[in-house]
């Protein structure tokens, strides 16, 4: 794949971690949507490692 692909998935891999990170910082976090983030996250690791 591309190296435009890999950068693309690198961004949405950080802008999860943000969302993650800002809902962990809320004074009641929303755990199910922590885990679905941290889910989506580890599917884009993998698939960055895949890629390149």
């Amino acid at each position: 794949m591309s190296t435009s692909h890999l950068s693309t998935l690198k961004s949405r891999h950080a802008d999860l971690d943000a969302k993650i990170a800002n809902e962990e910082r809320r004074p009641a976090p929303d755990t199910g949507l922590v885990a679905l983030l941290k889910k989506r996250k580890l599917k884009l690791k993998e698939e960055m490692l895949a890629v390149g």
